[in-house]
């Protein structure tokens, strides 16, 4: 069965809505330009209500050591954007936690990017590549073209995100056999407002 993350939770029900319609995972943002960003109490108060069956994921943007230090202890998993290899595996080394590294994709060749994270991260997270000089990495709702992914030999576990919502995630998994999907903005009814409706609509269609 594919697996699901709702990334950008920001209020009890809204977690509650993933965790009570069946999301593997649950994504807390520590990136201030993001609508989703989680200051530490407010983290914290949401980090406390998640079950130990279910992983908590913290999503960083090229993070600064004092706010990896400041929320570490918040989070089961480290998902990184913008980092090189090494420093990918620095902080899985220096902390501990499962880490995922983000590959932006719009073409076939940003997929070559992939195979340098072996030994680095422990599941990379395919997200399609925003615009140049966009204020977010990802979340705005776009998607690549899945085909790219066609017989691809992902050398590490992997996750599709991109442009997900309700409506295309079961087509997605069906196209691309993608273990764990991975939503944001597409169940939400503006940007950063989670809508609990649209968020058990894609945990079921994920598992259908």
């Amino acid at each position: 069965m594919t697996l699901a993350k709702i990334c950008g939770l920001t209020t009890p029900a809204t977690l509650d809505a993933a965790l009570r319609h069946g999301a593997s995972h649950v994504g807390f943002v520590f990136f201030p330009p993001s609508p989703r960003h989680l200051g530490h109490d407010t983290a914290a108060g949401l980090s406390a209500r998640v079950p130990g069956s279910i992983a908590r994921v913290g999503v960083y943007v090229d993070p600064d050591e004092d706010l990896l230090q400041r929320t570490i202890g918040l989070v089961d998993v480290v998902q990184v954007h913008k980092v090189t290899a090494a420093r990918a595996a620095d902080i899985r080394t220096r902390f501990g936690r499962e880490t995922w590294v983000a590959i932006a994709v719009r073409t076939q060749a940003d997929l070559a990017e992939a195979t340098g994270h072996v030994g680095a991260a422990d599941r990379l997270l395919y997200d399609a590549k925003t615009p140049p000089g966009a204020a977010l990495p990802g979340g705005m709702g776009l998607r690549f073209d899945w085909s790219l992914l066609d017989g691809f030999r992902h050398p590490l576990p992997w996750a599709l995100s991109g442009g997900l919502d309700p409506a295309n995630v079961a087509d997605a998994i069906a196209r691309t056999g993608a273990p764990l999907v991975d939503v944001s903005s597409g169940v939400e009814s503006a940007p950063g407002v989670k809508d609990v409706d649209k968020i058990a609509a894609f945990l079921k269609a994920a598992r259908s």
